[in-house]
């Protein structure tokens, strides 16, 4: 009742998951990974133990094909299952159940695996794969721009409800300490993948570094412009100096990773700011 993407990003060696349903909080069963493992789906019918147990025979050296065999051999409902898995090393493999309700199909290429089950059609799976292939940007957009295409191509047949995107790279979660980089979920809204794409660009703003091109010298209108956000936003900053006050606020507003300093500041942190505190 799902259709999703597995995939590894061969720049950075992410590996994630992208799903939508017609199912409340599809992010909760669906969608399992492992840096340095692989990623996995698990759907229709779904068995969730085998999302754990396919990433421990990943990190074991298994090939995506022979941990399919593996976790689905004797499974006396493996016929109402479907999974799709990647493994760190950009192989994969997908089953679709010889009882998963039409349409049901998977597509598998370098590096992702594509599948659905109670799909409008045959063109939800390919769109997803197609588009996915063909989409520039970071790894994260190719895949919620896949599931969009796949929604576009007519979805699950049963309509909308839940969608969810799960990426994960060795060092990549917040701290630095852990492999979650984005674990984003929508679990009941009526255009989720919508949602879902809303969300990835929040995190986007507050979780990403700024790139050196994007700094804007804090001088002349700038610092006469900041000066007068600091006072629009009033209890919301400290009391002392320019650069603790800008600090205050970009803290205020979860925008501690995109802090450089009080001389410079990045673009997107700034038309942010502006837009927040520069029509009050």
């Amino acid at each position: 009742m799902t259709f999703s993407i597995v995939a590894r990003d061969p720049a950075t060696g992410a590996v994630g998951v992208a799903v939508a349903s017609k199912f409340l909080a599809v992010g909760a069963i669906v969608p399992w990974a492992r840096a340095e493992a692989g990623a996995v789906a698990t759907q229709a019918f779904a068995d969730v133990t085998i999302g754990p147990r396919a990433l421990v025979l990943l990190a074991d050296g298994i090939a995506p094909a022979q941990v399919l065999e593996q976790l689905l051999a004797g499974d006396p409902q493996r016929d109402d299952r479907q999974v799709g898995i990647v493994g760190a090393n950009g192989q994969a493999a997908s089953f679709t159940g010889t009882t998963c309700m039409v349409h049901a199909s998977s597509r598998t290429g370098a590096g992702y695996a594509a599948q659905g089950n109670i799909l409008a059609s045959a063109e939800v799976v390919d769109e997803l794969a197609s588009t996915f292939i063909r989409t520039e940007g970071s790894f994260a957009h190719r895949l919620v721009t896949a599931l969009e295409a796949g929604q576009a191509a007519g979805g699950d047949r049963r309509g909308q409800q839940s969608a969810a995107l799960l990426v994960v790279k060795t060092g990549g979660g917040y701290g630095g300490n852990h492999d979650r980089y984005l674990d984003l979920r929508v679990d009941d809204n009526p255009a989720p993948i919508t949602e879902l794409g809303r969300l990835l660009a929040l995190h986007h703003l507050y979780f990403d570094r700024p790139r050196p091109e994007d700094l804007v010298p804090v001088s002349g209108g700038i610092r006469a412009k900041l000066k007068r956000l600091l006072d629009a936003a009033g209890g919301a900053v400290p009391d002392g100096s320019f650069a603790d006050r800008l600090w205050g606020l970009m803290a205020t507003e979860n925008l501690e990773e995109r802090w450089v300093s009080a001389e410079v500041i990045d673009r997107a942190a700034l038309d942010f700011l502006y837009d927040r505190y520069g029509k009050s």
